[in-house]
């Protein structure tokens, strides 16, 4: 198990799991320098934006509008509809 003493803040979740079963292995413990989320190499699309750059979720309903229009008129070229 790890001790909490030795982190700088306490591991919950896959944290937790990750730190416990190295601890229990015998391997050197994950590094504790922070991570930023939007900069770790399995996220490809994540972007961290300044307070107030954030994308609208009203962009998200259009695109959901727009979309669906796109395939109801698709839909109106197949034949043997009503």
């Amino acid at each position: 198990m790890v001790d909490p003493a030795n982190d700088s803040a306490p591991r919950t979740g896959a944290h937790a799991v990750v730190a416990n079963a190295l601890a229990s292995h015998g391997a050197a413990p994950a590094p504790t320098h922070p991570i930023d989320p939007a900069r770790r190499p399995d996220v490809l699309f994540r972007v961290r934006r300044e307070e107030g750059q954030q994308t609208s979720p009203w962009w998200m309903v259009g695109a959901f509008v727009a979309v669906s229009a796109i395939v109801i008129v698709l839909f109106s070229f197949v034949p043997g509809g009503a």
